[in-house]
């Protein structure tokens, strides 16, 4: 596996040499558009509806909109002064409880592994992490990106995630549909109760789900040039009422 990034990780007065590797891989299937006449590739071209010309990369710079068809344009020298600092270190801000970090405010793992094999102090840093179930909140610039950061003790390395900023967050409160709690009977709540337990697994094993689509595709590639493929034909699903769906589901 080839790492993607190099540095140290910077705790307190220890620096320790690190490598991040990504950690996710997607797995789905990308279609191109083509031509349906001729299978030939389509190309979207550049095109300004002012000019009405096509344009070279040349003719393009980068701007901002500050209100409605009004745009304040930024040359490229601007935006490398405010650029942040290219730095090949992870500086360790603080320590928090893992319960303490929301779910939502992750965004991209990648695994962290030593800079050599063997490394006492990275090893050191992983098993305080684990022993106290902690996680580590830091900042690290990649990719001309600062990214503030959470490391925790994950299988035989480190697992560090890029957070998502508090701003990036959007405000559920936005969602209409979230305005009214319907009121819930307790005959209801036993049921799903119920239910849940009937369901309730010890251990979770993902790799029992997979990507159906993208396995059949995969499937339909293989004997497409011998069958002609159909699409099924969506049925209209009627809906039970609550009480009678949680029923049945216990049956």
């Amino acid at each position: 596996m080839k790492a993607i990034w190099k540095g140290t990780l910077s705790f307190g007065l220890v620096s320790i040499p690190i490598k991040l590797f990504a950690a996710v891989e997607q797995q789905s299937i990308g279609f191109k558009m083509v031509c349906k006449k001729c299978k030939t590739p389509v190309h979207y071209k550049k095109y300004c509806e002012g000019c009405k010309q096509e344009l070279n990369m040349g003719d393009i710079v980068k701007a901002l909109e500050i209100s409605k068809g009004e745009y304040l344009i930024f040359s490229q020298e601007e935006l490398n002064k405010i650029k942040p600092e290219k730095t090949d270190r992870v500086t360790i801000k603080e320590f928090i409880d893992a319960s303490e970090l929301d779910p939502i405010y992750y965004d991209r793992p990648y695994y962290c592994a030593p800079e050599k094999s063997g490394e006492r102090a990275f090893y050191l840093f992983k098993e305080v992490l684990k022993t106290s179930d902690k996680i580590a909140i830091g900042s690290f610039v990649m990719r001309d990106k600062e990214h503030v950061c959470a490391i925790r003790s994950f299988d035989k390395g480190l697992l560090l995630s890029t957070l998502n900023y508090k701003y990036e967050i959007r405000d559920m409160n936005e969602i209409k549909e979230l305005h009214e709690t319907p009121h819930l009977s307790a005959e209801e709540l036993n049921l799903a109760i119920k239910l849940v337990n009937q369901l309730y697994e010890e251990e979770f094993d993902i790799s029992q789900f997979k990507d159906t689509f993208a396995e059949q595709l995969k499937k339909m590639l293989k004997s497409k040039h011998k069958t002609e493929i159909k699409e099924p034909q969506s049925r209209p699903v009627k809906e039970k009422p609550l009480l009678e769906a949680l029923k049945a589901s216990l049956k």
